[in-house]
């Protein structure tokens, strides 16, 4: 009989929507989240009938079972951070907000709102509900077009991402990165995507100006990009949960994205999705 041998590794919180496909929401988070070294728990807030080329079907589940799928995971483990992804409806991102109010981990929420088409996917009751959820953030990862949403005005320029990453952080947020994979305006490299992070208060918090940090990774030519903002969400949840700092942390995630692009997964008959499995790294 071999001797047991086990890993003690952080715990991570997704909570988020499953993809039929494999290629985002829930599967996508906790590939990442292996990736970089911790375990993944779930709450998985809807069902999807999707694939490499679309979505067929949601079906949100009720957010009473929601709360009581994070009660189940809360009373066990010890969560160390917690992302969400996909919250469907109205009801579910308020049940989310109040389930994680008490929570003593960094929270990183990826407000998934518009499609790749560029299709809303909440409505607006859905939308307003996540000001709350923002103000509670440790770091809200938004792209171009949700920024757009978020903010009410356009991002399409990193000017215009540093903007919107200064008014979400004056909503309450501790931070926000905003995403440059749809930025197409003005002084936009063609070739190199720009993440823009705003920090509140300097590294330190208190009444100082924010702080600004671009990142510049260059850009793969491949439109099988599905799963990217749920693997790079996932991505920092988790060296947040290992203790890094979050500077650190979403620097580390951001260049393994490049590599998760890079490395992406050929199936189905669509273009494909992103490999979380690729982006880990040390």
């Amino acid at each position: 009989m071999s001797e047991y041998d086990p890993v003690d590794p952080p715990v991570a919180l997704t909570i988020a929507g499953s993809d039929s496909g494999g290629g985002a929401g829930v599967q996508a988070d906790l590939a990442a989240m292996a990736a970089h070294g911790v375990f993944g728990t779930s709450v998985v807030t809807a069902t999807t009938a999707q694939h490499t080329r679309g979505v067929e079907d949601v079906h949100p589940l009720p957010a009473d079972h929601v709360a009581t799928q994070y009660a189940a995971v809360n009373g066990d483990f010890e969560v160390a951070a917690i992302k969400t992804g996909m919250l469907a409806t109205a009801d579910i991102v308020e049940t989310v907000t109040e389930s994680v109010s008490g929570a003593d981990a960094p929270l990183v929420v990826d407000p998934v709102m518009v499609a790749a088409t560029g299709d809303r996917l909440l409505s607006p009751a859905a939308e307003d509900a996540y000001e709350a959820l923002i103000a509670a953030a440790t770091l809200v990862t938004p792209n171009a077009d949700e920024a757009a949403v978020l903010t009410d005005e356009p991002v399409e320029t990193p000017a215009d991402a540093e903007a919107a990453g200064r008014e979400l952080v004056a909503l309450g947020a501790d931070a926000a990165l905003v995403k440059g994979g749809h930025l197409d305006g003005g002084s936009v490299d063609e070739g190199v995507v720009v993440d823009t992070l705003v920090r509140a208060g300097g590294a330190g918090g208190g009444e100082t100006a924010p702080t600004v940090d671009r990142f510049e990774t260059p850009r793969i030519d491949t439109e099988a990009t599905h799963g990217s903002g749920c693997a790079l969400s996932s991505a920092i949840a988790a060296r947040l949960a290992r203790g890094e700092p979050l500077r650190e942390a979403v620097a580390a995630a951001v260049e393994g994205m490049t590599e998760a692009v890079r490395r992406g997964y050929d199936v189905g008959e669509g273009p494909g999705a992103v490999n979380p499995t690729a982006s880990g790294g040390e």
